[in-house]
Parts: structure tokens; sequence; C-alpha cells
């Protein structure tokens, strides 16, 4: 048994089949050729010939070049350099096509090989007007706060841009019906506002239509369609129309439209995070039809209303989670010391209150149950609850009637009918449940939902007819819970599952179990943390040498730092699983292009990586972003850069990094850190490959990651800003400021000449080889793996080895097992507390806890050169200690 709103799962009807992106016809307006790659016509409209002015329309398989202008050619073929994909479309104003016969506005785009051209006659007297009118409106948009007021100003800023009788924002709900939230109306017409439409009213794959092409049009809902010429192409398949601005549409949606006594449409489609959140919805009663300047205008309008909605939401979130951050706070005050459960429940009870709305609680610890405010009873609870232990314990879920999933709660339906279920534990299942009271609530609907489709008697799919507002009374139901209500209670789970861990004293098999599993991962969580924090302050210290002064230094590290904490973030979203590549690249993009980012395009496929990969290349990919912004393509207005993934052949990963447009690049006359990021991390510390290339054209670099780090891959993804016209960019070329000039400390006076080190991390080795230099140390071999290091230890053994216990995949026991053979000292650097426990297994002379620098090495070295002196005096060997 799942308890949770069935609200996701529908079968799909005769409607949701319909190929609506294979009509072959397009509305009348406009007109259609189709060209093979080659330039040769292979489908064109039936009204080509008319809309052109020719005596005959253009014959097929003849050569388009022989039918429209050169500088009309040219043109397109500019268009088709531009197009980044078979999502795009790229835009045209005022162009002759054929001699003598005006202008044309043209949309292109491509379906696979094949070239799609529409065109309709250009307004010439409007266009720089409609141009004009893009900065006004955003900057209006711009200042409005909330979401109701945004989509209120948006649809009268639509209506009056546009001029429909009727301009509508409807918004999806978690069940795929839709609600009207904002209107702007004629005076006379009915008001839609606060309507609900049912799923089926918008079929799946017109849908998923919405999200490939953000605009559509219906000029005239009676208009005579214009056919495609041939109807199915060769092979028998007819042509994909999915990115089509002529598209003609289903006779059942005319239909629909006819019925609701609509003669013309335009939608637009608003989305956030990819999805489709809701759409812009434009209703006229006669034919309509804005030129194709106008609808582009208002096609960027609804791209601009996506961003300020994603933010808008965005910052909502961030209230929402310092609010939760302060709920946890209070508790943890209220209830981490030894508070009773009593206590605590009328605690979170008041806790709780305008955050969560509910009328009652309880709260299940350990076989101990209490409740507060409108609850079941304990007999009443004790029937409910063998039907929770099916139920997720991962995470926050909710229902409105739980009587409809288990029929023992019906016996309490009057005073509890929604729970919003709470898991702190999972063996034995522990809950935190709120509880709210059933409502008699009225849904106002556009028309019955249940005839949203008939079937006539010949078996034809058709439209319902009536959409009078029709209200249902829904009995037995609570209020829904939100998104934001389960947010916080995701939150309330983590603080609680700490409350518990204070409030009980479990002493089982299966608690100590649990307690030893948590001082793993306590240690696990150490460790990283440890070797993070070596890891920032080596690239403190190493990106001083990129620096003029202080002012840039706080620069280059404070982006160098971000670029770390933005990776982890996106594993620690994953739960330190394998994550998506090319969150790095949209990141550092968005980070340093902002308006810019157009100039940016990545393709390829969707590859997860693996977390002890995902922070070596995230480095990289800052470093070359900064310096493409700083010295390379991104650095003036020009410039332009493509990045691709690609797997090899072998399954490892492969990643090409190109730029072009930018300033003549010159090799640089030295290598700053960034550099020895870009060209050393990854072989070092993947062992992958890295190749750089400074082309007078722009800079180039080609990475390779083994396949071991490559968890996933999917189908291809491309990144890509909409609107976005060029796909062909580069990147950057490397240079690096003049280092600080810093007096060196002065070195130990006797020291160990020749030492290993042996760290997987780049960055953190590179640091210590130069600290030990500094403090006098002749020579230093270093190495990223195990047979690295056994082979510089055959060749030239050190006086002194500094070992990283786990290098990524294997631990270096081979290596402390050799140099123990050799009688050659070591320390262990670590950031695993436990493991200063078994040096003696180890035969280890010392411990290093990480992070560490140049004071630990010192001390380091001052205690090995000591010891070598006291082991000409004394028999007996002292430990040596380092301290943290």
């Amino acid at each position: 048994m799942t308890l949770m709103d069935a609200s996701t799962s529908h079968p799909l009807t005769q409607c949701d089949r319909e190929p609506i992106h294979q009509i072959a016809a397009i509305q009348p307006f406009g007109a259609l050729i189709k060209v093979n790659s080659d330039w040769s016509v292979g489908h064109r409209s039936e009204n080509c010939s008319a809309m052109l002015g020719l005596a005959q329309p253009p014959a097929l398989g003849a050569n388009l070049a022989d039918l429209f202008t050169a500088p009309a050619m040219q043109a397109l073929r500019a268009a088709l350099v531009r197009l980044s994909g078979s999502n795009e479309v790229d835009r045209i104003f005022g162009l002759e096509l054929v001699a003598g016969h005006g202008l044309f506005d043209c949309a292109v785009h491509c379906v696979g090989e094949r070239i799609v051209i529409e065109f309709e006659p250009h307004d010439a007297s409007e266009f720089v007007s409609h141009v004009a009118m893009i900065s006004p409106m955003i900057a209006e948009l711009e200042a409005v706060e909330g979401v109701e007021a945004l989509c209120s100003r948006t649809v009268r800023l639509v209506r009056e841009m546009l001029g429909y009788d009727r301009v509508m924002i409807y918004k999806f709900r978690a069940d795929e019906s839709g609600e009207v939230i904002a209107e702007d109306a004629r005076a006379d017409l009915e008001p839609y506002l606060g309507l609900r439409y049912p799923r089926s009213d918008i079929p799946q794959q017109a849908r998923a239509l919405m999200v490939q092409n953000r605009l559509r049009i219906i000029a005239d809902t009676e208009a005579p369609l214009a056919a495609i010429e041939p109807s199915i192409a060769f092979g028998n398949r007819p042509l994909n129309m999915s990115m089509s601005v002529l598209r003609a549409s289903s006779q059942v949606h005319l239909q629909y439209l006819r019925n609701m006594g609509v003669r013309a449409t335009l939608t637009i489609s608003i989305l956030r995070q990819g999805k489709l959140w809701g759409l812009i919805s434009c209703h006229h009663t006669e034919p309509k039809w804005p030129s194709f300047s106008l609808r582009t205008v208002a096609e960027t309008l609804g791209q601009m209303l996506s961003l300020i909605l994603d933010r808008t939401l965005i910052d909502r979130s961030e209230r929402l989670r310092t609010a939760g951050l302060d709920l946890r706070n209070q508790l943890m005050r209220s209830l981490g010391n030894g508070a009773s459960l009593e206590f605590g429940l009328a605690m979170i009870h008041r806790a709780l209150d305008g955050l969560i709305a509910h009328d009652g609680m309880t709260v299940h610890i350990a076989g101990k149950l209490s409740h507060d405010g409108s609850a079941p009873g304990d007999e009443e609870f004790a029937a409910i609850a063998p039907h929770l232990k099916d139920a997720a314990a991962d995470k926050a879920f909710s229902v409105t009637n739980i009587g409809e999933f288990i029929p023992a709660a019906r016996a309490f339906a009057d005073r509890a009918a929604g729970a919003l279920f709470v898991p702190i534990s999972r063996e034995p299942l522990d809950y935190l449940i709120l509880w709210r009271k059933p409502l008699t609530h009225t849904v106002r609907w556009a028309g019955d939902p249940s005839k949203a489709k008939t079937v006539d008697p010949e078996d034809r799919l058709q439209p319902r007819q009536s959409f009078a507002a029709w209200e249902e009374t829904v009995q037995g139901h609570s209020e829904a819970w939100s998104e934001d209500d389960l947010y916080i209670a995701d939150g309330l789970r983590v603080t609680m599952l700490e409350v518990v861990l204070r409030m009980t004293d479990e002493i089982s098999r299966e608690r100590q179990r649990a307690k030893e599993q948590q001082d793993l991962l306590v240690a696990e969580l150490n460790h990283r943390v440890r070797n993070i924090l070596n890891l920032i302050r080596s690239l403190v210290t190493q990106s001083q040498q990129d620096a003029i002064d202080a002012e840039t230094l706080v620069t280059v590290i404070s982006g160098r730092i971000t670029a770390l904490a933005s990776a982890h973030d996106n594993i620690t979203r994953e739960n330190w699983s394998p994550a998506p590549l090319h969150r790095l690249f949209e990141t550092e993009i968005e980070a340093y292009l902002n308006a810019d980012a157009d100039r940016f395009t990545l393709d390829g496929h969707s590859v997860l990586v693996a977390p002890e990969a995902y922070t070596v290349i995230a480095l990289v990919v800052h470093e070359l972003v900064t310096n493409s912004v700083k010295y390379g393509s991104l650095c003036d207005r020009s410039g332009r850069v493509h990045v691709s993934i690609d797997q090899t052949l072998h399954g490892d990963l492969s990643i090409r990094w190109r730029e072009r447009g930018g300033p003549p690049v010159q090799p640089p006359t030295r290598r700053g850190f960034g550099s020895t990021i870009i060209e050393r991390s990854i072989p070092f510390d993947l062992k992958g490959t890295a190749h750089t290339r400074f082309k007078l054209t722009g800079f180039e670099a080609d990475f390779t990651i083994p396949k071991r780090f490559v968890t996933r891959t999917g189908p291809t993804h491309t990144i890509a800003p909409e609107g976005q016209k060029t796909l062909t960019s580069a990147f950057p070329q490397l240079a690096s400021a003049p280092p600080v000039a810093s007096p060196a400390p002065p070195p130990i006076p006797v020291g160990p000449q020749r030492m290993l080190v042996v760290e997987d991390s780049l960055i953190i080795a590179t640091d210590v080889e130069r600290h030990l230099k500094g403090l006098g140390v002749a020579s230093i071999d270093i190495a990223s793996d195990v047979a690295s290091a056994l082979a510089i230890i055959a060749i030239q053994p050190p006086e002194l080895a500094i070992i990283d216990f786990n290098l990524g995949l294997e631990s270096s026991e081979p290596i402390m097992t050799d140099l123990c053979k050799r009688a050659i000292p070591f320390v262990l650097a670590t950031g695993y507390a436990e493991l200063g426990r078994k040096l003696d297994q180890f035969g280890a002379i010392g411990l290093i806890r990480k992070p560490y620098g140049r004071a630990e090495l010192e001390s380091l070295l001052k205690a090995h050169r000591a010891e070598r002196e006291a082991k000409t005096r004394l028999s007996h060997t002292n430990r040596i200690s380092v301290n943290e």
C-alpha cells in the first residue's frame, strides 16, 4: 500500500496518442518549403507559389538557389550555421526571397538533415516599434514582486501588446489539471479567473511540444489549411512539424476552440527548470494574426517571465529554508537537553504554528505514543499503525483522505482526514504525524471534467461542448498539503532524528549497530572534511603566485573555492553519488557570463561523474572559464566557446574545449598555478590525459577521463540559453599574472635531502612540495599511486616519506610495506583519526593529521633530525610526534 495522493499517473487517452506533430498541413498566413542537405526541394506547401508571387510552385527536386535570390540563400545558409540543435529555430526578418516580390519574415529549423524554411509577409511599418517594446516591458516586470502580482502584470502587458480579447495565465497543478491564476479580458466577456480545467484538455504530446516549441499561434480556426506536398516522404514517413511556426492544429483542438467561441489563439509556454509550469493563453473572437516580429517580442516576454518567476520562487525557497533552520535551532534548544516526550510534543506543535497549518499531531517513538489537538486516539492509531510499515521511511509524504488508503482510518475521519507523515526512524518505524480536519470545499471547473472528451457514434473523438462554470463539492478531504509543507517536513524529519537520538536511551543490538554505523559515517565525514580543508589551504598558498596584489589574490582564491563548493553541492545533492557533469559548466557560465551566456554552448552525452573525479574536473573547468573571461575568447564581445562531451570506443570520457572569435592567442611566457591545474590535475589525480594548444584563432584543450569515473551516459544533452543564435564557439588563452614577491622563510639547516610524498591530490602534493623546498629539502619525488611510488623507491630510495593512506581506489599499504623492508622512515598523512592507533601495525613513525601545512612539516623535519642525532647516542627509537 502506498500512502500518497494519486496525482501523476494517468492512462493515455485516444487524444494523447494522436500524432499532432505529423499533420501534413500548415496555416495559410504563411508558406513552407523543406529542402534536403543539397538544398533541393523535398516538400512545399500548396500555397507556396501564391505567397511568393510565382506562376507555378517550385518543382520537387529543384535547387532552391534557382528560385531564391543570392542574398536570400546567403542569409539562409548563415541561419543554418547558427542553429545549435533540432529544437532551435532561427529567425530572419525582412528578407527578399524572390526578386521583386516583397519582403518576408522567415523561420528556419532542421529536421534531421533536412532544412525547413517557413515564411510570411514582413510588417515593415511596425518592425522597429516592435523591437523597441522589449526593454520597457522587461523593466516593468523586473520591478514586480511576488508570483501573483507578476502574473497579473504580465497578462496586462501581453494584452496591451497583442490586442487579444482575453489573456490568461494558466498554471498546471500537481494532478496535471490547470487553473487560471491571472486574467485580463474585455469587460463584456465572462471571467475565467479561478476556473479549473481537466488534464485531458491538454494531451500529453501537446505538453511535450509546448516544452520544445514555446510559442504556438492559431490565426483562424475556420480558415482552410494549406496542404504539404507530398504529404508522405520517401520511406512512408510524414514530415515532423514539431518546431514548425505554421503547423496546423488537430481538428479536435480546433473544434474545442470553436465550442468555446474562440476564433484565434496564441499560447506562450512558461517553463521552470525545463518543465512546463504554465501557459500564457490568448483568445480572440475574430481571426487574428500578429506579425512574426510582434510574436517574437511576445515570446521574449514569456522567456523573461520564466526567468523572473524562477528567481521569485527560488527567493521564496530561501526564505523557507531560513525558517526551517530557525525551527530546527528552536527545537534543538528546547528538546536537546532530555525533555520529556510530552513536553516535546507541545513544543513542536507551537513551533510549527505559522509554518505548517495543522489541527493535531501524533508522535510515536520507541513504542511510546502521544497526541495533541485533533488526532486519533491510542486504539485508533494502533489500528492503522501496521499499514504504515509499507510506506516510505526516507522522506515525508502526505494524503488528504487517509481513509481512502487505510479503511480503519475512517473511524476518526470526522476529526483527522488529511495526514502529513514525517518518518523519524526505520526499525522500529517511528513517526511524527500532522493531522488536518476534513473540509467541505468547492472546486469551480470550466465545464464538467467527467465530460472532457466524448466519442460520437462513428467512434470519432469529440471535444466537450460546455464550458460553463461547473462546481464540484468535495467532502471528506482535508486541505491539500503544499510543496512548501513537504519541504519543511523533510527538514523537521532531520531535526527529529537528532532529537530522538537525544531523547531515547536504546541499548539493543540494532541500536548499537546504528551507533556504530553513525560513528563510521562521522569518521568518513571527518576524513572528507580534513581533506577538503587541506585542499583549500593548498589552494590559498598556491594561488599567491597568480596574484599581483591582495585584491587579486582574494578574487583568485574566492573563485577557486567557489568552484569547489559548487562541485560539492552537486555531489551532496546526489547523496555523495555520481553527479551530472554539465552542472559544472552551467554553474561557471552563470557566474561569469550572466547576460552573455549565449556565447557558450555545450553538447554531447549526459554524463554522471564519480565524486572522486568531480571536484578535480570542477577546478579545471573553473580555470578554463576564468582564463577565457580574462584573456581568451570571452574577454570581448565577439568570442564564443563550444564544449563537446563524448565517450571513446573504450568507454573513457572525452571533453573537447574550443575557442573562436576572440583576440589572437599567444602562448604564455610562464605557467601560473591555473595553468598547472588545467594541464596536470586530470593526468595526476585521475590518470587521464590533458592536451592544450595555443592556436592563433583560439585556445583548444582536450581531456580524457578514465571510464571508471563515468558511471552512466544518457541521450544527447545541450546547454544553450533560450534565444541563442549561434552554435560555433571556442575557448581560452591561458595567462597568469606575475607572482607576488614575498621573502622565503629560511630553510632548516640540517634535514633529509631526498623525500618522497605520496598524495593523490595534485594541489595538495604541489603545496607540500613547495613547503619542503622552502624548508631546505633538496629533492622531492611525488607519486599519486602505489605503482609510481614503488618505482621511485626502487630507483632512488628517499630518506623520509610522507604517505597519504587513502589513494582513491587503492590504499598505500604496499608502499608502507616496501619502506619498512628497506628501513626507510615514513609518516602517515590522513584525516582518519583512528589510524593513529595503528601506527605500529603499519610501521609508521608518526602521524600528520590533515589539513597540514608548513608548520607541521617543519615540526616533522626537526623531529626527524633530532631522532637521527639521538640514534647515534641512544639504542632505542623515539616515536615522532607531529602537532596537528
